[in-house]
């Protein structure tokens, strides 16, 4: 009797019988033009994105190669960055340092993926960071974006605090990554969606120290809250710096542990090698990402305190629970961020962010002494720069502001965005948004930038304000039907 279950034979395989797809090669890719672009785009990336890039003219943008302080589109057109890949570039593109250490690691075909042994450059990488780090910040888990060195931090957290204390503090407009550990500990409805996330977490307004006090008096099972030091998507929002010293003090009086998210602001773009470090306090766990790769490879680090790291961790049963992934430390990615750190102090790229970004901030509000009824506010530290516009009815004369005041919500981030897109169009500027203000443009240009830098972007922009929010409008429109 034959066997109930189906029996096929394997069939002979060979190159031969599986025919290769129709894929696109590396010179292909190179040379994709924009319609080609754009139906890949659509087809296989992100279709609602291509919405938001047309409005602001960037799906018109093709770009052939990158250095120092510029995109080089497919016309030969230079586009100052003042974006920095939301601070991931603080060596300009192509920094030729960077190139060359990666390319001698290539060239001598050194190891990438060391998983069974010891990895040398991981763990050189791991003793530079201590050494940049104050106090006892000297454990290190290496990864590859700042959500997982954020998830390292929160589960760090958890388990040093303990299980009768598993609850978060985070704060409103705070954003720590799109995982779904860390968007329990992100406030932000739009990344939040309807997803179920981890936890009964308290939200507290960013900076209140009563606030905060309140929570962890009435709430024994709080054992961690988790800040960024400056707020990238809530539109580079800094707290006052008596607020620091009190949050250590109340940290330590409750045992709550403190995770300072450095992921945007740290790695010398407030002028500082941390943020935190402009107040003279520790946190028990910070996180850093973006730049720490050098803008050439994913790269990020959490940094601990010895004695949390080894409440949690520093067994042999627990040391396993959360040790590197895959990727954590590869080689290449190493080796780079080791030449990034040294490139920050080599160069002094940590004090050009804090004196090039103080006369940023000059300029800016010169301007916005010019430019009153457009510009609310100019804000930050170092090259970690927000510029605030005005409610759109704020900038129209006085008989027109009740009218369109009623959709002043509705109109939130049009300004911004008709700025945006005009420096791009005509003075081949690209600059940055926020997440939830979007009123604010957030400037993070290389840490390379120079004053030349800074006065051709604030010419810029003070010519296209110059035209008046009226001749902003009716260009922005006909860009768009163009």
């Amino acid at each position: 009797m034959k066997d109930a279950r189906t029996v096929i034979e394997a069939p002979e395989l060979s190159p031969a019988s599986l025919p290769k797809p129709g894929l696109l090669s590396v010179e292909d890719a190179k040379a994709l033009d924009l319609p080609r672009m754009t139906e890949l785009f659509k087809a296989h990336l992100n279709p609602g994105q291509l919405h938001f890039m047309k409005l602001l003219g960037f799906h018109k943008v093709k770009v052939e190669r990158a250095e120092g302080m510029h995109y080089i589109d497919q016309n030969g057109r230079k586009i100052l960055d003042f974006f920095g890949g939301f601070g991931s570039l603080a060596f300009g593109h192509n920094h030729p340092k960077l190139l060359e250490a990666r390319k001698k690691f290539q060239d001598e075909q050194r190891h990438e993926i060391a998983i069974a042994f010891m990895s040398q450059y991981a763990a050189a990488l791991a003793h530079n960071l201590a050494q940049c780090s104050p106090g006892d910040l000297d454990m290190v888990f290496l990864g590859s974006s700042g959500s997982e060195a954020m998830e390292a931090a929160l589960k760090l957290a958890e388990r040093a605090a303990g299980p009768k204390r598993r609850k978060f503090v985070y704060a409103e407009n705070s954003f720590h990554g799109k995982t779904k550990g860390v968007l329990a500990v992100t406030d932000g409805q739009l990344y939040r969606a309807d997803f179920k996330l981890p936890g009964e977490n308290v939200r507290v307004p960013f900076g209140d120290i009563d606030a905060i006090e309140a929570a962890f008096r009435a709430d024994p099972e709080i054992g961690t809250i988790v800040l960024e030091t400056v707020q990238g998507g809530g539109g580079i929002i800094e707290a006052p710096a008596e607020f620091w010293r009190k949050l250590r003090e109340l940290c330590d009086r409750y045992g709550v542990i403190w995770v300072a998210d450095e992921v945007q602001c740290g790695f010398g773009r407030t002028g500082r090698f941390y943020a935190f470090e402009h107040y003279g306090v520790v946190p028990d766990i910070t996180a850093l990402a973006k730049s720490l790769g050098g803008g050439k490879t994913a790269m990020a680090a959490m940094i601990a305190r010895r004695e949390i790291y080894m409440k949690a961790y520093g067994t042999p049963k627990t040391a396993m629970i959360h040790a590197a992934a895959t990727f954590g430390g590869m080689g290449e990615a190493s080796i780079t961020s080791i030449e990034a750190i040294n490139l920050l102090y080599d160069e002094n790229l940590i004090d050009n962010s804090a004196e090039t970004g103080a006369y940023l901030l000059e300029r800016l509000k010169t301007l916005q002494a010019k430019y009153p009824k457009i510009i609310k506010d100019v804000r930050g530290k170092g090259l970690m720069v927000g510029l605030e516009f005005q409610d759109f009815s704020q900038t129209l004369p006085v008989v027109l502001r009740p009218i369109v005041g009623v959709l002043d919500d509705k109109l939130k981030g049009s300004l911004s965005g008709f700025v945006g897109a005009l420096l791009l169009r005509d003075h081949d500027v690209l600059v940055a948004f926020t997440e939830y203000n979007r009123n604010v443009i957030r400037l993070e240009p290389p840490l390379i930038c120079s004053r030349a830098d800074v006065d051709t972007f604030v010419d810029a922009l003070d010519r296209l304000l110059g035209r008046g929010i009226i001749a902003i409008v009716r260009d922005f429109v006909k860009s768009q039907v163009s």
